[in-house]
């Protein structure tokens, strides 16, 4: 990404993707929600939360999280959309260069996973910030775009490596994928089955 480009889209638009508007995003997010495994998180990290849409589902599943974006008027209008939630903190800064503190038990990576140059660097940063039973989910758009220089597949493909895959969504338009760092379905998780 050349220097400048997130920002100059925000110039633009306080939603330059269109996230709160249609059918198609609030249909994304609550499939991205249904796919999480459990119905609570303790701690819970979003890298590139944009409007912070995701981070309020987020906080109603997850006693903190912390969202995260490289653009200072994303992070402003996250914080406004998620201030009635005290465990989010919003800060700013980038994967894989811009690690938070501790270590999560979710980690949601919507819609960001294209925009790394480095899959190797993005995958090592994600799996250090896992606790030893926890879940990682990647959402992003399958369409070309001359402005992402990973295609989801190959972010997924990455992704994964050295996890358990839990579920997988495949649609034209986007490509959802949850892995756990332990195996174990739900239903085993709950004692339904062995």
């Amino acid at each position: 990404m050349r220097p400048g480009y997130f920002d100059d889209l925000y110039a633009a638009s306080d939603d330059p993707w269109g996230l709160a508007r249609g059918f198609y995003e609030r249909r994304k997010l609550a499939l991205l929600m249904a796919a999480l495994p459990r119905e609570r998180f303790e701690r819970a990290f979003e890298p590139g939360c944009a409007l912070g849409l995701v981070t309020r589902q987020l906080a109603e599943r997850c006693d903190e999280v912390l969202a995260m974006d490289v653009v200072p008027r994303a992070v402003e209008l996250t914080r406004q959309h998620a201030a009635d939630f005290p465990g989010v903190t919003v800060c700013e800064g980038s994967l894989p260069d811009d690690l938070p503190p501790g270590t999560f038990d979710l980690v949601v990576l919507s819609e960001v996973g294209y925009y790394v140059a480095d899959l190797d660097a993005l995958r090592s940063a994600v799996h250090g910030l896992l606790r030893r039973d926890a879940v990682v989910v990647a959402c992003h758009w399958r369409h070309s775009a001359p402005d992402y220089p990973q295609s989801a597949d190959v972010v997924h493909a990455a992704l994964g490596v050295g996890m358990y895959r839990l579920a997988r969504h495949v649609e034209d338009d986007f490509l959802m994928d949850v892995w756990t760092t332990v195996p174990g379905s739900v239903a085993q998780r709950e004692g339904i089955v062995d």
